[in-house]
């Protein structure tokens, strides 16, 4: 019977459970995992702050393993079938209905109401459907995409690489642009590695702690402010330092903190743009918004990003399949922290903290 790191309430201690394994369906397979994530969507969902969550539940929504089980066929995108030991990640979101009109005619799956998500919006009831898990129950419709890169390599972006690479998308960024990225954390440091990849002449970030900071350098960013050191006005004098007096071209939010959207706001040129990836849950209001200085005066483009869908998942499985574009990645293992599945509370602890960069699950 496989074992797995269950959440059994809002604000409970993750514990272990044996369960047992699922009869497969047609077209359906069963993952041995190798890694799953630890990442900031599974403190929010330990401490009850996501809506919608059927407790108790195996968290972990992005992960990676090998088929071990395959009943009936599956096949990638390129209509080639899986076998069986084949090494695989799979899109998270294994339901949308592609009936609503958000589907069909927003083309915004990520706000399907009948969206389900792995590890989020499954709980235990529904199966093996959460990645800290010795064994994930592959449902019919699941989309897997083959891997081509060790385990190690894509969980160094894990969820964050889809996510940034929406936000960098949503950017728009353009070949010599000065990009301002806000947060140092693993967004933070995707959105860099894109932000470059995508054709920025520097990129700036605010962060903290220092660790974090210096992976963001190593990531390539050129300039760099501890925010825990210097204040907002101070921060805002130290952007217009880095770019001519103007602001950024193009700037990221990516740190969960409501005040830092209006300081991306303000630290962005006039004409520039925003994006608001860092906003998952709701983290509360801000009072210091001033629509006509902040945004309107400005000549702001301000955006939202929620999530990631198809598209952003199987372009990440392809950047670090390829040898070439996928060094940063390799760089970024020796900021890993691997925890058994006994340590789950420490990797929450840990990643709650910000003592770790990037925290895996091991179940084996």
């Amino acid at each position: 019977m496989p074992i797995v790191a269950v959440i059994p309430e809002p604000n409970a201690a993750v514990e272990l459970r044996e369960v047992a394994e699922p009869d497969l369906e047609k077209d359906s397979a069963l993952l041995e995992v190798e890694l799953s994530e630890v990442c900031g969507t599974d403190v929010y969902l330990q401490q009850g702050r996501l809506q919608g969550v059927p407790y108790p539940l195996v968290p972990g929504h992005v992960s990676t393993g090998h088929l071990s089980k395959i009943r009936g066929e599956l096949f990638d995108v390129d209509g080639k079938e899986f076998r069986e030991g084949d090494r695989v990640t799979f899109l998270d979101v294994h339901r949308t209905c592609n009936a609503c009109w958000f589907c069909l005619v927003a083309k915004a799956t990520t706000r399907c109401p009948k969206r389900k998500v792995y590890g989020i919006t499954y709980g235990l009831d529904d199966g093996l459907c959460g990645g800290w898990a010795e064994q994930i129950y592959i449902k019919p419709g699941t989309r897997c995409i083959r891997l081509e890169a060790d385990a190690e390599t894509f969980m160094a972006g894990g969820c964050a690489l889809p996510t940034s690479l929406h936000a960098v998308e949503r950017a728009d960024i353009a070949i010599g642009d000065t990009v301002l990225v806000l947060g140092s954390g693993p967004v933070g440091i995707n959105s860099i590695l894109l932000a470059l990849m995508r054709g920025a002449l520097r990129v700036l970030c605010i962060g903290a702690p220092a660790n974090r900071l210096a992976a963001a350098e190593d990531a390539g960013a050129s300039a760099l402010l501890n925010f825990e050191e210097h204040d907002e006005p101070a921060r805002l004098d130290w952007v217009l330092e880095q770019t001519n007096g103007r602001g950024a071209d193009v700037t990221i939010e990516a740190t969960g903190a409501p005040e830092a959207v209006v300081q991306a706001m303000r630290f962005t040129r006039d004409a520039g743009r925003v994006v608001v990836v860092g906003q998952y849950t709701d983290h509360g209001a801000v009072s210091t918004f001033n629509p006509h200085l902040d945004l309107n005066k400005k000549h702001l483009d301000v955006r939202g990003c929620w999530g990631s869908d198809f598209s952003h998942f199987y372009r990440a499985a392809q950047i670090v399949s390829d040898p070439k574009r996928s060094a940063p990645w390799s760089a970024l293992k020796s900021n890993l922290t691997s925890y058994k599945l006994a340590q789950a509370n420490e990797a929450l602890a840990a990643v709650a903290d910000g003592k770790v960069l990037k925290a895996l699950i091991s179940p084996r």
